[in-house]
């Protein structure tokens, strides 16, 4: 059976029933997809997503959303060094600069890529080989420099990584995904899951935001400014910069709830009549992704509202019998004190260049993103020790 892969403009060109069929029960489906791309080309601002699909003859059996951008080798590294990078590439831009044809998307934090149900383990092989040929050759028509397949998840390595170790593509550590498991009756049972000092900390900050009122709902009409301003706040408070990969079109709120409906839920935060925090939920039958998180500064502190908030993602997962809680890669420290574990996640990449592409690959181990991040540096250190005092 032969395999043709093929280039979309959009995610819109490629029949959402096939799209789904790959990737059954994301959430993050064909019409997150679109309405992510749609909210981009309506501001002119943010990522846009394209899409490469594979006919096998019977139809769709391959797809997965990329995008185009240019990235700074220097993007991983943040903190104290962040000027000393920033400032390097204010003189030579050009040095540390990268045009990416990048599968995946800027808007989620796993690869989806996805095949026919149809096709067993040699098939989609094939069909994996024949969405790279498409990808390099779209690649050199339009003249980029690497192509990238951007957070595979442990299971989407295992299954391509030889693949693409034989197409000559490097590795890259990518930041990994908290994710809390809830094999847990009641509320009352979780909190026994973590340390006494931790249980202590969460039950006293709970008790000290009797003033905050929590509303769920799918409809946000009338708060779309709102929650995109709260979104911008928080981002802007992050000490980690990376660049376009982290930043929202405006509309990205209202767009995603019209086009997943009860399948995207915004935790509300009210304190009297002002809105000090939201959350975006989506919701799948055994996970929630805690997707975004925005808050109203100083407010959200005065009211402990990131531990609130987590407690209330915990409750609302352990009501609905949901028992993964994920909830994404940043702020690790509090994550890892709340239970979470860290799944890892994995970039994988080609140069056009021969020796460039050695030259990137001898380098990718100290470019990994989670070398510098802060809450991940701190962990490893912690956990390092633990090891050598057993």
């Amino acid at each position: 059976m032969s395999f043709a892969g093929r280039i979309a403009a959009s995610i819109a060109e490629i029949d959402a029933g096939a799209w789904d069929d790959c990737l059954p029960g994301e959430a993050e489906c064909h019409g997150y997809y679109r309405a992510c791309d749609e909210a981009a080309a309506r501001s002119g601002t943010g990522l846009r997503c394209a899409a490469v699909s594979v006919d096998d003859g019977k139809g769709v059996a391959a797809v997965a959303p990329f995008f185009r951008f240019d990235y700074r080798l220097d993007t991983p590294i943040q903190g104290r060094l962040r000027p000393m990078a920033d400032a390097v590439f204010g003189r030579l831009p050009g040095l540390v600069t990268l045009k990416v044809l990048c599968v995946g998307s800027p808007y989620a934090e796993r690869c989806h890529l996805g095949f026919a149900p149809r096709l067993d383990a040699a098939r989609r092989q094939g069909a994996a080989r024949a969405m790279i040929t498409a990808l390099e050759r779209q690649a050199q028509a339009e003249g980029a420099h690497l192509v990238a397949f951007k957070d595979l998840g442990p299971d989407e390595d295992a299954a391509l990584g030889p693949l693409l170790g034989a197409a000559g593509f490097a590795t890259l550590g990518s930041l990994p995904v908290a994710v809390l498991d809830l094999p847990f009756g009641d509320e009352n049972g979780y909190l026994a899951s973590l340390s006494s000092g931790t249980r202590k900390d969460i039950r006293r900050k709970l008790a000290k935001a009797t003033s905050v009122r929590i509303e769920h709902r799918s409809d946000i009409a009338g708060l779309e400014n709102l929650i995109g301003d709260l979104y911008e706040s928080t981002r802007r408070q992050s000490g980690l910069d990376y660049g376009d990969l982290e930043v929202l079109p405006p509309g990205y709120f209202p767009a995603v709830s019209r086009a997943l409906g009860e399948r995207a839920v915004f935790a509300l935060y009210w304190v009297g009549e002002e809105l000090a925090a939201f959350n975006l939920l989506l919701v799948e039958p055994g996970r929630v992704i805690d997707k975004f998180l925005g808050m109203r500064y100083p407010l959200a502190r005065q009211h402990n509202l990131y531990a609130v908030s987590w407690m209330a993602n915990v409750r609302f997962c352990l009501a609905r019998g949901i028992p993964l809680l994920q909830s994404g890669q940043t702020a690790y420290a509090a994550k890892l004190r709340f239970g979470s574990r860290l799944v890892p996640s994995t970039i994988r990449f080609r140069h056009r260049n021969a020796a460039l592409q050695w030259l990137l690959g001898r380098l990718s181990p100290f470019l990994c993103f989670a070398r510098f991040d802060p809450d991940l540096s701190a962990f490893a250190t912690r956990t390092q020790v633990q090891e050598k005092a057993a």
